[in-house]
């Protein structure tokens, strides 16, 4: 069964004015849908062909660019529209809310800490925020569409909030300016399936 471009759960322009209509079109319908397609025809007639995004991905030959490249791009971007919505915003609750403490001493230096590792991430690239077998959190950075469900990529753990930080995700609205682009990005988390995806990891 080939990969298929995950339908959003939302319009273009719901996420404005944090990411505008014209980006979440290109980025969601031109480059999620181009690794999507290139993802498919890197594993089609091979061993990959029939399993999931995250068998894939955990058991990845990093010097398989086309898979390693592709194969992240279609994991990544689809968690990307998962944890955010039109009702966005605020702060985490319950678990999540103490987990988040416990990382990181409170919600504000969680955020600092999320947003520096998104500004630092030199080039294209993402940052994360992970959970650990037991509930733990980190935050993490990597470069390109590599992600910590990857062998080795210096960043470890199952994936439950990322943030794209390649220039096609905010240059049209933002240029230059990606911490304006990160502290928006806030407004449109929906922490209800961040909590969702810790609770289901952890």
């Amino acid at each position: 069964m080939a990969f298929e471009l995950p339908k959003l759960n939302y319009a273009h322009d719901a996420l404005e004015p944090h990411i505008d209509a014209k980006t979440m079109e290109i980025h969601h319908g031109k480059h999620h849908a181009g690794y999507t397609s290139k993802l498919n025809a890197a594993i089609e007639g091979t061993d990959l062909e029939g399993k999931s995004i995250e068998e894939i991905l955990q058991n990845l030959d990093l010097s398989n660019g086309a898979v390693r490249n592709n194969g992240g791009g279609f994991y990544n971007h689809r968690l990307f529209w998962e944890v955010m919505s039109p009702d966005g915003g605020g702060n985490p609750s319950g678990d999540l809310a103490k987990a988040i403490d416990d990382a990181f001493g409170s919600f504000d230096k969680f955020k600092e800490k999320f947003s520096n590792a998104a500004a630092t991430q030199f080039g294209s690239g993402w940052a994360w925020l992970c959970v650990h077998q037991g509930g733990s959190l980190e935050v993490c950075s990597t470069p390109n569409q590599d992600n910590p469900i990857m062998p080795n990529v210096g960043c470890a753990g199952t994936p439950i909030l990322g943030i794209d930080v390649w220039e096609h995700a905010y240059y049209l609205n933002y240029q230059n300016k990606r911490p304006d682009y990160i502290e928006a990005f806030f407004n449109v988390i929906n922490w209800d399936k961040v909590s969702e995806l810790y609770k289901a990891n952890k």
